[in-house]
């Protein structure tokens, strides 16, 4: 099968893989659509510690089911469309007995830990497979990235009427905006480029802020009074958006971190006290979110024409790695269409 592959830091490579068939209690998968994630940009610049190369990348599927094992429940059925929960997890650590199996101590996710999916064709367990009507074929591979911004709201526990401030606009934190306006909060979003702002605006957002021309701070504080807003949801990943958070997140308000910094992070822990605040990490996301992108996406099919910034041809693989790493800024969205790899 033709496969992309990360052989080093800045090194990509068509190359082939073995022909894997679906084997019992398996659904193989005819890949549509792969979109690229931060992660597998950070994978090609040498900055994602948990991949060892070479790797394929690739874990937002879009597919269509070709094959089904044995053992395989009859709601499958060979034609359909489907996405893919791509989180592999052990099952008996203290994470997946709490039922938080995106949490798992163990987990391996395709395309970081294991081989991904932008290939021609994968074969995965059966309870990983999500059936998937009424979607165009394309967007099903927007759904893992917006389900981790949904967890991340849901994670925040964000109730209808709450300011929420959203820091940073890529498409895991347009999927927070999302999530956040489902549940009717009144969304503040926070970037540096004017053109993911314009996208949180379209998404619900209530207010946006451009930090490349005003200070986040007062303009928040300009928006929510002294009260400040009952949740910050930082999407950004860099040390100065950490401290931001605490700074700006209202008295017994709630931070949830979606990003990570690279770098350690130096607080004013006296806030953490006086301001009795709650702070909460989120990673991936989970079924229950998948299903509420799905709906969210049915609810708003043009959802996927705002969100995605390019459709590349499999033959242009690479090249658009590349375009991405030289002006991160530039994309929302990089989706890979397979199907004419063949």
């Amino acid at each position: 099968m033709k496969a992309l592959s990360i052989d080093q830091p800045g090194a990509l490579s068509f190359t082939a893989l073995p022909w894997r068939p679906a084997g019992s209690g398996e659904i193989g998968i005819r890949i549509a659509y792969i979109g690229y994630c931060g992660s597998d940009l950070n994978s090609y610049r040498g900055k994602n510690p948990l991949v060892q190369y070479p790797r394929v990348p690739g874990h937002e599927i879009s597919g269509v089911i070709e094959t089904i094992g044995a053992d395989v429940p009859e709601h499958f059925h060979v034609g359909q469309q489907v996405c893919v929960l791509p989180y592999f997890n052990c099952g008996t650590c203290n994470a997946c007995r709490m039922g938080r199996p995106n949490a798992c101590k163990h987990n391996e996710t395709l395309g970081v830990q294991r081989e991904g999916a932008l290939t021609e064709f994968i074969a995965v367990p059966h309870g990983k497979v999500i059936p998937v009507d009424g979607l165009a074929l394309r967007d099903l591979a927007l759904i893992e990235p917006l389900a981790v911004g949904f967890h991340a709201v849901r994670r925040a526990e964000v109730a209808e009427g709450e300011r929420v401030v959203v820091l940073g606009c890529g498409v895991i934190g347009l999927g927070a905006v999302l999530g956040a306006v489902t549940r009717g909060a009144r969304v503040i979003a926070v970037d540096l480029a004017a053109s993911k702002l314009a996208q949180a605006k379209a998404l619900g957002a209530e207010d946006v802020i451009d930090a490349s021309q005003i200070d986040v701070g007062d303009a928040v504080r300009a928006l929510t009074g002294d009260d400040g807003p009952q949740v910050v949801i930082e999407a950004v990943g860099a040390e100065q958006t950490f401290t931001q958070s605490i700074d700006i997140v209202a008295s017994c308000g709630r931070v949830v971190y979606v990003g990570y910094a690279k770098n350690p992070v130096t607080y004013e822990t006296r806030f953490f006290l006086m301001k009795e605040i709650d702070i909460r990490g989120s990673r991936g996301a989970q079924l229950a979110d998948f299903g509420d992108v799905i709906t969210a996406l049915k609810q708003r099919p043009e959802i996927g024409d705002l969100v995605v910034s390019r459709v590349a041809p499999f033959s242009e693989a690479a090249d658009a790695m590349r375009a991405w790493d030289a002006d991160p800024g530039a994309f929302t969205k990089i989706l890979i269409d397979m199907r004419g790899a063949v």
